[in-house]
């Protein structure tokens, strides 16, 4: 088989393909549990390579197969974990390379962290025929 030529697609390349490239935790409680699986299978002739994976921050980590060829017709997932202990909305990216038809994907987590709820050190209000007033 000749080498395909430079800028040209290979036609038996990879390809990476995702069941949702988006994951909406919705609306969670600070320091709930920010993991989330990305499940994908190779839908190409050629086994895939997954390369590198990055969050686009420090608060989202993804754990990827890398460098672990995954055959044609074979799945596999990317787990993510984002640190819910910040407060507010957010969206973030996780940027996966590979020898895939798309050698770059990016899959995009998002959601809302609401403030863990305070609890008072000490009942604001006496209890009724208290002994202490």
């Amino acid at each position: 088989m000749p080498p395909v030529p430079e800028g040209t697609v290979n036609p038996n390349a990879a390809e990476i393909t995702f069941v949702s490239e988006v994951h909406d935790y919705g609306t969670i409680k600070q320091n709930a549990n920010g993991d989330c699986e990305f499940k994908f299978k190779n839908t190409g002739k050629e086994p895939l390579i997954i390369t590198a994976a990055s969050g686009s921050c420090g608060c989202t980590v993804p754990t990827a197969p890398l460098n672990t060829p995954i055959l044609p017709g074979e799945s596999g997932s990317i787990k993510v974990h984002y640190d819910t202990n910040r407060q507010g909305s957010f969206t973030k990216q996780v940027t996966l390379t590979s020898n895939a038809k798309t050698a770059t994907k990016v899959l995009t987590i998002k959601g809302n962290v609401l403030p863990a709820p305070v609890e008072e050190p000490f009942p604001s209000k006496k209890p009724s025929g208290a002994p202490f007033e």
